[in-house]
């Protein structure tokens, strides 16, 4: 048997392992703010088991759950300067940026889940406007459970809710909170279960998943329904890393970003009554607001929604006509 030369085994083993698909395939982190048995998490990890099948292992998508690669603030920015190549972040955490980050926590524009998701029909060509000048594509929206409070006491009017130690997660929450006279303090959901059990926080708004993952029942009593508005968090890519795959790759992900939305609207109202029954479970009080709440709550919404519309300008005057129109 004739041996090849050392030279020419090298040759062979370059070739091999450029032909091999290890030495192919393209890696990417995907920083996420939520527990893994979160339905955003357990969507997104979904996404990225989906990707890799459909591109046969070429990309592999790492999902980061819990804040475990960067915090929340922190993930679009990440993903914006290539750190990580995609990300999902709750969107109206950017507000600040572009108030059409933050029409879905507008309270009582759209809450249940048929209007939020003809409220994401109207808002979505201007989302993807302002993303695309930022150097980011949308790959999919899913929604949050309705939002409602939760407190260590009765709150029955707007009057019970000052004085208040509030949590506030973005513009919106912080708003509410000066408009009841309550202490805005601002806490990520990663944050939330310490900020609870060590008073920094006693009563916040949010979802019942939220709600859930935090164990609010170990500080808190009363969880009233208020379904003020429906959140999403929106998964994007730095373009130029979508860009830089071939186009059977590129195609492989958004086939499975329209899977992952269905799917994460699907499971979304799914699970909220689901967690709301883990609540009671848990002994929390579930109960709808009093009507004199109920129309407290009702005229901040109705002042959120002329003090958004006034920053949003003509944009925003647009996307809430198209809306109505729906």
């Amino acid at each position: 048997m004739k041996m090849l030369r050392p030279s020419v085994l090298a040759a062979v083993g370059i070739v091999a392992l450029a032909a091999s698909p290890a030495f192919a395939q393209t890696k990417w982190n995907l920083p996420a703010a939520y527990p893994p048995d979160n339905p955003h998490t357990v969507n997104l990890l979904a996404f990225a088991k989906d990707v890799g099948e459909a591109t046969g292992g070429k990309l592999q998508i790492t999902v980061h759950a819990a804040a475990s690669l960067f915090k929340a603030p922190e993930i679009k920015r990440a993903v914006q300067t290539g750190q990580a190549q995609v990300g999902e972040v709750l969107i109206s955490l950017h507000e600040n940026e572009d108030p059409m980050f933050g029409l879905d926590v507008v309270p009582f524009v759209a809450t249940s889940y048929p209007e939020a998701l003809k409220l994401w029909k109207a808002s979505k060509p201007a989302v993807e406007k302002k993303l695309a000048a930022q150097g980011l594509m949308l790959l999919f929206a899913v929604p949050w459970g309705p939002q409602g409070i939760y407190a260590k006491k009765d709150i029955n009017t707007l009057e019970d809710m000052k004085g208040l130690k509030w949590r506030a997660y973005n513009v919106g929450t912080s708003r509410i909170a000066e408009l009841v006279g309550a202490q805005p303090v601002t806490i990520q959901a990663a944050e939330l279960p310490q900020a609870l059990a060590t008073g920094v926080v006693n009563a916040f708004m949010t979802s019942g998943s939220t709600g859930y993952d935090s164990k609010a029942w170990e500080t808190m009593t009363h969880f009233y329904d208020t379904q003020a508005w429906i959140p999403k968090n929106l998964t994007f890519v730095n373009k130029a890393a979508f860009d830089a795959l071939d186009k059977p790759t590129q195609d492989a992900i958004l086939k499975s970003a329209a899977t992952a939305e269905t799917r994460g609207w699907k499971l979304a109202e799914e699970k909220a009554a689901w967690y709301l029954d883990q609540l009671k479970a848990n002994k929390m009080k579930v109960i709808p607001p009093s009507p004199a709440l109920k129309d407290g709550l009702k005229k901040i919404g109705d002042q959120l929604t002329a003090d958004w519309t006034k920053r949003a300008g003509a944009d925003g005057e647009a996307v809430i006509a198209a809306y109505k129109k729906m």
